[in-house]
């Protein structure tokens, strides 16, 4: 490596090369004449390399163990790996015997959003994530009017305008800010049926359902990659098995998967799991099925079952796979603790309901029902003090960020179903809560699958700026360095070779991902470097916004974003469309 003021000479010029945003120089430094020529002029055969990546462990992401070698990168792919001291770079990174691996794929972020708010995703990179997949159920597109109307808060609490109605469009407006990582995002089944049906609890027609799926069709050719639900989240509960499985066999033809947050994750989920292959065998497609947990206090412990249950539909034949985040608190809209009639035409119908005395009565009647007709939260929980208010849109809620149901309760003098009622009215319905419902022996069970990969589901945030005002899940700052500090380092429960093949080629194969996840030739040149022994996440339940530690370098389509353990700024992620894609 090179060192002071010549070292920055060459990586800035180098970095200009390669495409960098601009990059602050020292006061009266000037950009080397390097910067200025084109890499056009330069004959292929003859063409340095970008980076070369030595002294580095390569764990290459299949499980192997690491092996040595050098990694040579030209034009944001792995042009070489081997013996390169004599070949030319612009550009040698020292790695000092750090483990230097694929970058870490999200199987369910949520950054759709916040990523047009900094697309630089400052708590994504610093887990060493490169690319995310998004798109739970209520996906960033389609969109219409009465969609827009109904979801103004969202919108206005990030502070952004829509300015687009189909993926074709939103993927542009990605492409022309430019993105901290890649990202990819399936068409969800929950804005498939608002975009026809609203959010009422109705059946589709038969013609509504073909409108439903040209909707799936034109968001398939335009680069999503497969058809999502969240079930447990109105209107999405209103759909049933042959509805998705409709939706699903339009997304089959192109190539999609289907992905789910199944209808329960507690006392029914058994046949949650059972409905989701079931729109697998039906549609012909494959199933993921996300975040997989056994929620409720009622059902610790019955991981092993639900193991043996996938397994089994695996070992028939049945292409199904799952996804972890490996903490014991889920994280989800607060409504979702309201019975779903009572969700019928949407949030304003919603607070009209929860003002209503009569109905609020029957509201806390199903809530405090042990019946198991739907997935009941309020059930899965020991009580209130395992519920922490996490996001608000309300400003005057703001200080209530952080703390547990109870203390809002005892703060207000109300029971807690009442709290938790009187909170959604104030909040127009918008609250996000951390639950603490699952056991470690289960998450432990789940995460040491050999097909169960890592999934962040969070959106991509930052300490700073709007973002830096929530208090989020504290792993969207830390789900992939916990997993390495906790299970792989201190506890044993994966090698470090499993953990980066879970974090990698596992999730690449899964979603189709062919130039990814695997460090060889050839591949896009997504990279981690950290040192195994010292990587750590920060963030906690009580201080959530803390970016992790440990990340040297995370290169994006072979560029920087994190060097030398700093952010750089640059945004060369990339749209993954995909295998339906149509250009125009």
């Amino acid at each position: 490596m090179f060192s002071g003021e010549a070292y920055m000479r060459t990586r800035i010029s180098a970095y200009v090369l390669l495409g960098f945003l601009p990059i602050c120089l020292p006061a009266g430094m000037a950009v080397p004449v390097l910067a200025q020529i084109s890499s056009a002029a330069v004959p292929t055969q003859a063409q340095p390399f970008d980076i070369v990546i030595v002294n580095g462990h390569i764990v290459d992401g299949t499980g192997s163990p690491w092996y040595s070698g050098q990694i040579g990168i030209r034009q944001g792919r792995i042009a070489a790996i081997g013996a390169l001291d004599k070949l030319a770079r612009r550009v040698t990174v020292d790695a000092h015997g750090q483990v230097v691996a694929p970058g870490f794929i999200d199987m369910l972020g949520q950054s759709e959003m916040t990523i047009l708010v900094d697309p630089r995703l400052p708590s994504k990179i610093y887990q060493g994530i490169t690319t995310e997949v998004t798109g739970e159920g209520g996906s960033v597109a389609p969109l219409n009017a009465a969609i827009v109307a109904a979801d103004q808060a969202s919108y206005q609490h990030l502070e952004i305008t829509p300015d687009w109605t189909n993926f074709r469009e939103y993927f542009a407006r990605l492409e022309r800010q430019g993105m901290g990582i890649n990202l990819a995002s399936y068409v969800g089944a929950t804005n498939v049926r608002r975009m026809v049906l609203g959010d009422a609890d109705v059946a589709p027609n038969p013609t509504q359902l073909a409108q439903m799926q040209a909707l799936v069709d034109q968001a398939m050719r335009d680069g999503a990659v497969g058809l999502s639900t969240a079930l447990q989240y109105a209107p999405a509960p209103y759909a049933t098995t042959a509805e998705l499985v409709a939706l699903a066999s339009t997304a089959a033809k192109y190539g999609g998967i289907y992905a789910s947050h199944i209808r329960s994750e507690g006392d029914a989920e058994p046949a949650a799991i059972d409905e989701a292959l079931t729109i697998g065998r039906e549609a012909h497609i494959p199933v993921e099925i996300w975040h997989l947990k056994t929620a409720g206090k009622a059902n610790w412990g019955k991981m092993p079952q639900i193991v043996a249950r996938i397994q089994a539909a695996r070992d028939s034949g049945l292409d199904v796979s799952a996804n972890t985040y490996a903490y014991t608190a889920w994280f989800n809209t607060f409504s979702a603790f309201i019975p779903p009639w009572a969700h019928d035409g949407g949030d304003a119908k919603l607070i009209e309901r929860l003002k209503d005395p009569a109905t609020r009565a029957r509201i806390r009647k199903d809530m405090l029902s042990t019946a198991g007709d739907w997935d009941n939260e309020w059930q899965e929980i020991p009580g209130p003090e395992a519920i922490q208010i996490a996001v608000v849109q309300n400003p005057e809620l703001v200080p209530l960020q952080g703390k547990r149901l109870s203390d809002v309760a005892a703060l207000w003098h109300e029971d807690a179903i009442d709290a938790l009622c009187d909170l959604l009215i104030k909040d127009k319905a918008f609250t996000d809560v951390a639950v603490f419902g699952m056991s470690e022996p289960d998450v432990v069970l789940a995460l040491k699958q050999p097909w169960v990969s890592i999934d962040n589901d969070s959106q991509g945030t930052s300490p700073d700026g709007l973002l830096g005002q929530e208090h989020p899940h504290p792993r969207a700052y830390g789900t992939f360095p916990r997993i390495l500090r906790k299970y792989v380092r201190e506890e044993h429960m994966l090698t470090l070779e499993d953990a980066i093949r879970k974090f990698t080629a596992l999730p690449a194969q899964r979603m189709r991902f062919s130039d990814r996840g695997v460090l060889k030739q050839g591949m896009a040149a997504d990279i981690v470097i950290f040192d195994p022994a010292t990587i750590r996440d920060l963030a906690t339940f009580e201080q959530p916004n803390q970016l992790s530690q440990g990340m040297d370098y995370v290169l994006v389509n072979g560029i920087p974003v994190v060097a030398e353990g700093k952010m750089t700024g640059a945004l060369p992620g990339k749209v993954l469309r995909g295998p339906g894609y149509v250009a125009r």
